[in-house]
């Protein structure tokens, strides 16, 4: 019997009245040991895709930033600033990537990457360093000390639609944190303390408190994006006296859009079914998304359609993504626990953890 299957145990015709929690279901080891098997030869970063992926969306993103800011017509204004948001979205989510990286795997990049993309968006990556391997920890993923997961699926109809507009009001969070906090907590360790451990993580779990660096070297590495992200927000900050509102106004509209869209697609990288409690590798596969439709690497770009098999193999570079679902699901079959994670798109995920807050189930 696949895990899969107990979730709804058969009964004599009909569903069973009562599933299996997420915590309750055991692992599934065939998969676990397919899935890393199967994968061994495609486990490596390539630089020859990363470097041109990352440097083209970031200059891409730039320019079109840029046209639309200096477009003499509104629809020229917004079709730059449609490209910048897609460019710039798939720049900044490589985050994600560096998160997972080995220190040694693609040298430069981790460095390359804050400078073109994560300070000047405010988003450095020491906001997701340390933070998101919390997240695929098996003692920690959806419980209360898991900075990424909240039960959404549990809670109250209106926490959805709180959840992804909050996202708006990210670019002016970024600038009070870096331009404002910053520099005050040189001189109030009260406000450098809050600073750190509750506005310098990505994290959705408002309960989550970020931990000093452990290291000397990590301690030194954060300084260094910390000082670049509060020079570039005070930058910004002063912009409007010499430039005008309209560039940094621009730029936060198109900051905005890329937060919220963030937001939403990670509203539906988990069913967010988990009630606390500690789940099997397994569990965590089942209560994450996979999305192999073409259309999904537009919301989902850098691998993110597959954020499932991601759980089952966090190391796996995104261009590798692709393949290991390929090659997981003929090797297991339809019937299988795999397929249990595999959904049809955004709208029918939002539709299904929507009902799952009105008592449904979708």
């Amino acid at each position: 019997m696949t895990a899969l299957e107990t979730l709804e145990p058969a009964g004599t015709g009909t569903m069973a009245s009562k599933p299996l929690k997420k915590s309750e279901i055991a692992d599934d080891k065939a998969m676990l040991r397919a899935a890393a098997e199967l994968t061994r030869d495609i486990s490596t970063a390539r630089p020859e895709i990363y470097w041109p992926d990352m440097l083209i969306s970031a200059f891409v993103g730039y320019a079109a930033l840029a046209g639309a800011i200096l477009a003499p017509s509104l629809p020229l204004a917004l079709l730059s600033a449609f490209i910048s948001f897609v460019a710039l979205y798939r720049a900044l989510l490589f985050i994600h990537e560096i998160t997972h990286l080995h220190r040694n795997a693609l040298p430069g990049f981790r460095t390359a990457w804050n400078l073109l993309v994560g300070i000047p968006m405010l988003t450095p990556s020491l906001m997701y360093e340390q933070v998101h391997t919390i997240h695929h920890s098996r003692m920690r993923y959806g419980t209360p000390e898991d900075p990424e997961y909240l039960p959404l699926a549990l809670m109250k109809p209106w926490s959805l639609p709180v959840f992804v507009l909050i996202a708006l009001l990210a670019p002016i969070g970024l600038l009070i944190r870096w331009g404002v906090l910053a520099p005050i907590g040189l001189v109030v360790p009260a406000v450098r303390k809050f600073a750190w451990e509750r506005l310098s993580s990505l994290s959705i779990n408002p309960d989550f408190r970020r931990r000093q660096p452990e290291t000397e070297e990590q301690r030194r590495w954060f300084v260094f994006q910390q000082v670049g992200a509060s020079i570039w927000a005070i930058f910004l900050l002063t912009t409007p006296f010499w430039l005008g509102w309209k560039p940094l106004l621009v730029a936060m509209a198109i900051a905005s859009t890329v937060a919220v869209f963030n937001q939403l697609r990670t509203l539906v990288a988990h069913l967010w079914e988990n009630d606390g409690e500690r789940m099997t590798v397994t569990a965590q596969y089942l209560d994450s998304v996979n999305v192999p439709s073409y259309v999904a690497g537009f919301w989902a770009p850098v691998g993110l359609r597959y954020h499932a098999t991601h759980h089952l193999l966090p190391s796996l570079p995104y261009h590798s993504l692709h393949e290991a679902h390929k090659r997981i699901s003929a090797h297991l079959g339809v019937e299988s626990t795999y397929q249990g994670a595999i959904h049809g798109g955004m709208v029918p995920l939002v539709v299904k953890i929507a009902r799952s807050t009105m008592g449904k189930r979708g």
